[in-house]
């Protein structure tokens, strides 16, 4: 009996750790930023092969910023949304398309009713492929569009989570969001910039 199950561990634990590893492989990450992150979270909510979204910060140079800081300025940071994603469900220029849809590219001081340098658009790349294909869809976008696209493609750096009561703001306080969401005119602007 001893045999046998020191047999089945050595046979078991070793596909096991296979089975975690590949799990682990098929996440990826990807980085946006839209302007507010409550608006930009919902965009990737019930997305096949997209795993979890969550709002927080990240570019700048303050460590473990909080949501004041940030909105006061002088952080570098932009509220922003981390991605984590099955590449062999949805590719990252599914992604990006979905990202490019839900923001207003074409405007340098934010997006919609939120001014200021925390709430530009911009496209965080975690290696030179999500880079790359980032850039060719910006191109794309400016002849599509024919006008230069204001959103900024620069290197990953480190995510800081936002406080909990950010995250699923809109599923949270969905009455809160909706009045938010309407009296910024976000719906309004995305319908002018990607009318048909």
């Amino acid at each position: 009996m001893k045999h046998l199950i020191k047999f089945t561990v050595l046979i078991i634990l070793p596909l096991l750790n296979m089975s975690i590893q590949a799990s682990e492989k098929s996440t990826e990450t990807a980085i946006f930023a839209g302007g507010c992150f409550w608006c930009m979270q919902p965009v990737f909510e019930n997305v096949p092969g997209i795993l979890s979204s969550t709002a927080g910060y990240t570019g700048g140079h303050v460590e473990n910023p909080t949501y004041e800081k940030v909105s006061h300025g002088n952080t570098g940071h932009y509220e922003s949304v981390e991605i984590a994603f099955d590449p062999s469900i949805i590719s990252y220029e599914e992604i990006l398309k979905l990202f490019w849809k839900n923001i207003d590219p074409v405007d340098a001081g934010g997006q919609f009713c939120d001014r200021g340098d925390s709430y530009r658009s911009a496209i965080f790349y975690a290696n030179e492929s999500q880079k790359d294909l980032a850039e060719q869809s910006k191109v794309d976008l400016e002849k599509k569009l024919k006008t230069p696209v204001a959103t900024s493609i620069i290197p990953a750096s480190k995510f800081y989570p936002a406080e909990d009561y950010h995250q699923d703001f809109h599923s949270k306080n969905p009455i809160r969001y909706k009045f938010y969401r309407a009296s910024c005119g976000r719906d309004r602007r995305l319908k002018e910039v990607w009318k048909p």
